[in-house]
């Protein structure tokens, strides 16, 4: 018998965070590297922010807090959720964790018994199906295909769900496709819920305020039918929008059972979030909201930029994401081809690592979120750097031979 536990076999370190410190690693050697790999917004958090999180070191709010939130920050979670999703949710019903990670760990963790069944659309954020496993559960996928914008239909969730079926987690905007579903595209997904009642919903909307199509206006599941309310876990954070990656504050709300059993396992895990994180969390949910349309702004022009650029690029086909701040290009016209040195390009894990090899630009291989043959780029960077990434994409691509 090993001394690592079986259950660790059943997962994988995360493929992005491989991705990032390879390319970090590679920058140290002295590699001229431009890395793509990491989904963090390149801005500073906001000074109002960084300043609350002075105040509360200064004030001496350093101890130990409630295990999954102060009451202001509760308070401050029910008033955003009441604010910009018309939802009502009581502190008792809130729960904070260390990032949104944490958040879905102890949701999964606190309801999955051997044998249940997660649905997890494809593809997917990297750490879906491993949180599932190691929670003894079973991931099923469903694959979004790129000629239906990466979303997945109400035929195709219905065709998924079983009597095993404990959750359907959906991402929207979508991490690593950008797809997002409008309430129109959400509807027929809800009502194909509606007919499963034992089907609970984890919702990530991580990047709910990072969309760019003119005609798009980000809702939440149980904003297009109230009627999932008790059987729905509402989760974000402040890691993207307000470009706090490494203050690691995720939130979530749900019913009172479901948050009380994540705060037992918090408890016996982690305890508290830093407390200063959760006292400028507070300033950035009730303090100003203007730099987000103007951040906004600028990921939709480097959107445009890498898009264009992409599909310039020999047998790249890149569609236009509706949000997040990543580009899911195909390479199915790449696959077969040969570089200059006699590779083969067989599948997109080759690919990404011939093109850090040749090229030095560290993106993540399509297989890590369960759609192949595709890559991930985090355009969450300077127009400098996309541009001559993207210039180099081009040269690899057109370097691949017959």
């Amino acid at each position: 018998m090993g001394f690592i536990a079986d259950s660790l076999n059943r997962v994988q370190p995360s493929p992005t965070i491989a991705v990032t410190t390879k390319a970090r690693e590679l920058k140290a050697a002295g590699r001229d590297v431009i890395g793509l790999g990491a989904g963090e917004p390149d801005f500073d958090t906001p000074a109002n922010i960084k300043a609350a999180g002075i105040k509360a070191i200064e004030a001496g709010q350093t101890k130990y807090t409630a295990v999954d939130g102060i009451p202001e920050l509760k308070a401050a979670i029910a008033a955003k959720f009441k604010r910009e999703n018309g939802l009502d949710y009581k502190p008792s019903q809130v729960s904070v964790g260390t990032g949104g990670k944490q958040v879905l760990y102890n949701a999964l963790l606190a309801t999955l018994n051997p044998g249940d069944e997660v649905i997890i659309p494809a593809p997917y954020w990297v750490s879906y199906p491993d949180i599932v496993m190691l929670g003894g559960g079973k991931p099923v996928f469903i694959e979004g295909k790129m000629a239906n914008g990466f979303k997945i239909t109400a035929d195709q969730l219905e065709a998924a769900i079983t009597p095993k079926t404990k959750w359907l987690i959906l991402n929207s905007p979508s991490n690593p496709s950008g797809a997002a579903y409008s309430a129109a595209e959400m509807k027929p997904l809800t009502d194909a819920l509606l007919r499963h009642p034992h089907v609970w919903v984890l919702t990530d909307d991580m990047y709910e305020h990072l969309w760019y199509a003119d005609d798009y206006k980000f809702v939440t599941p149980v904003e297009v039918e109230p009627k999932l309310y008790d059987r729905t876990l509402t989760m974000n954070g402040v890691s993207k929008a307000y470009a706090m990656t490494g203050w690691r504050i995720g939130y979530a709300a749900g019913p009172e059972k479901l948050i009380k059993a994540m705060s037992t396992l918090q408890s016996q895990s982690t305890s508290n979030p830093c407390s200063i994180a959760q006292y400028a969390a507070v300033e950035a949910l009730n303090g100003t909201q203007d730099f987000i349309p103007s951040n906004a702004k600028l990921f939709r022009e480097r959107r445009d930029l890498v898009v264009s650029m992409l599909n310039q690029a020999k047998g790249i086909s890149c569609p236009t994401p509706e949000g997040a701040f990543y580009v899911y290009p195909s390479i199915a016209g790449c696959i077969g081809k040969t570089t200059p040195s006699g590779v083969v390009i067989e599948n997109d894990s080759v690919f990404t690592e011939q093109l850090l090899e040749s090229e030095g630009v560290a993106v993540v291989q399509g297989v890590a979120f369960g759609l192949s043959p595709h890559f991930r780029i985090s355009y969450a960077t300077s127009n400098e750097a996309l541009e001559e990434a993207c210039r180099r994409i081009q040269r690899f691509c057109g370097n691949l031979r017959s």
